[in-house]
């Protein structure tokens, strides 16, 4: 339970009606998930508009709304305005979760191809390493209190923020997610600051009515996490590279085959035993050490640098 104001900590917010001195018991954007004294979250989705379902939730119980344009709901409901609906339910859960991303190390991951992967890797290689860590992805979120298949490559901030609470709960100290282009679109990953941001590489995808309008936007979307990360790790070899580091405010590392890459790969050979594809490397620059990978493919060793690019942070 939280006060209403401390909530809305950070944001631009305006008070419409009501007071903010409530005590707020839930935090939901979903009406069917609506109780009594919940701070509903009007959002606009694809497929429907959540500032259409204020008077239900308010029927519910409701103590307070978020909007973005004015409903008509009971004096008795407190109403705040703000900008962006989806950018408040994100900070607004960080206060909620008492901002469990600040207790974890984070690395976020974005690219057109590779994040899967290349997010599976780091993750067993920090666990080999002593690091409980927890991972959100494309096929499920594992939490240490859970595991939970996935609707969506980066889920929705407020389950963001949940799954990183239940990381903290189960002692983790890491945690490594797929970051899509429409969750850095839609400010689902708004309020944590990663330690680390990899980018793999770009094409393009993804480009339509429902996604993106041009691959210039899609370009602009994949290029916030290296504006929104400590050091960023980006695939020197990537055709767009230039542009893709082009206005970056982190620290960055770059990896590849190239010889201006921080972390290159020397000396790949296919390996070929019964039963047993992969490929093998040696790995120089920034750490000098031979890599084996059971998945043959110079995309394995693309994966498997950012991976070893990353990991060696962590000492």
């Amino acid at each position: 339970m939280k006060k209403l104001k401390e909530l809305l900590d950070g944001l631009h917010a305006e008070v419409m009606q009501g007071s903010l001195e409530k005590e707020i018991e839930g935090v939901t954007y979903d009406s069917r998930k609506a109780g009594k004294n919940h701070l509903f979250v009007c959002i606009r989705g694809a497929v429907s508009d959540g500032h259409a379902y204020a008077k239900e939730v308010a029927e519910k119980g409701a103590a307070a709304l978020l909007v973005e344009t004015p409903v008509e709901v009971p004096p008795t409901v407190t109403v705040i305005r703000v900008p962006s609906t989806r950018y408040a339910l994100a900070l607004v859960s960080s206060v909620w979760f008492d901002h469990p991303e600040k207790k974890l190390t984070t690395i976020g991951i974005t690219g057109t191809k590779g994040k899967t992967t290349t997010t599976y890797m780091i993750q067993s290689i920090l666990e080999a390493a002593g690091h409980k860590t927890g991972l959100i992805g494309t096929i499920e979120s594992i939490t240490g209190l859970r595991t939970i298949p996935s609707e969506n490559t980066t889920p929705e901030s407020y389950l963001i923020y949940e799954y990183f609470s239940e990381m903290v709960q189960a002692g983790f100290d890491s945690v490594v997610m797929e970051v899509s282009s429409q969750a850095l679109k839609m400010d689902r990953v708004a309020g944590i600051y990663f330690d680390y941001g990899i980018f793999t590489n770009i094409e393009a995808d993804h480009i339509g009515p429902n996604e993106h309008a041009s691959f210039e936007e899609y370009m602009e979307c994949k290029k916030k996490l290296l504006k929104n990360c400590r050091i960023g790790i980006v695939n020197r070899d990537d055709r767009h590279f230039q542009q893709m580091v082009e206005g970056a405010t982190c620290q960055l590392e770059t990896y590849g085959y190239s010889e201006q890459a921080d972390l290159r790969a020397e000396n790949a050979m296919m390996i070929c035993k019964p039963g047993y594809l992969g490929i093998r490397y040696q790995a120089s620059g920034l750490v000098n050490i031979p890599v084996e990978i059971d998945i043959p493919g110079r995309f394995s060793v693309y994966n498997s640098l950012a991976a070893v690019a990353v990991c060696y942070h962590f000492g």
